[in-house]
């Protein structure tokens, strides 16, 4: 089964029709992956549907980074107690 980080990338690759692989952790939704302010809430609910968690929108669109959001993501599934 994929990591988290690796479902982050396959779903932001998706997103943003960018290659998955040439995506790193330290990359910002915004300045080095290119997506904008609609992208970014399109972002926050396929993630909510890939992990089956519900995020708060503004926590979750404070999130600049890759690795950021892994890191949210993780916390919100436990939290949740969803298993990932």
């Amino acid at each position: 089964m994929a990591t988290v980080e690796e479902r982050v990338k396959q779903v932001t690759g998706r997103l943003l029709k960018i290659d998955p692989a040439s995506i790193k952790t330290g990359d910002n939704f915004g300045a080095d992956l290119g997506a904008e302010s609609i992208q970014s809430v399109e972002l926050v609910a396929s993630f909510e549907e890939e992990f089956g968690i519900e995020m708060d929108e503004d926590a979750a669109l404070a999130v600049t980074t890759v690795g950021s959001a892994v890191e949210f993501i993780t916390q919100v599934c436990n939290e949740q107690g969803v298993q990932i």
